[in-house]
């Protein structure tokens, strides 16, 4: 996924232990899945951030993954509003996520779901 969407070549055991860690502790998000009638098409974790300004909870949208012979057919859509359910009946103020620069299809996709590009600007320092 990482590659296919940023080029970028993941550790499989990081990985594996990354996704297990979700799984045993829900404190860490917890993963939503869309089903056909035989297979996974489509997945995104949902990781929680508090806001002191507004007294609740922003959950970032992380890992989106909808697979190629899916795309097109709104299962991002599904799962977003399937999120946003589940958000309403929490402590959730919206919603954030992050999508490389040049990736303007899912940009054009988050932008048709009723997303909107903020003010801000991200920054990173990897340890």
């Amino acid at each position: 996924m990482a590659y296919e969407t940023e080029g970028k070549d993941l550790d499989r055991a990081t990985i594996t232990q990354g996704v297990s860690a979700v799984f045993a502790d829900e404190t860490k998000g917890f993963y939503v899945v869309a089903e056909d009638e035989v297979e996974v098409v489509g997945s995104l974790m949902i990781t929680y951030e508090w806001s002191d300004w507004r007294n609740a909870w922003f959950w970032w949208i992380q890992s989106v993954y909808i697979k190629p012979e899916h795309r097109g057919k709104r299962i991002y859509t599904l799962l977003y509003d399937f999120v946003k359910a589940k958000a309403s009946k929490s402590d959730v103020c919206g919603f954030r996520l992050y999508a490389e620069t040049e990736n303007t299809h899912a940009q054009a996709v988050y932008l048709r779901v009723g997303m909107e590009k903020p003010n801000y600007v991200m920054f990173e320092e990897s340890l």
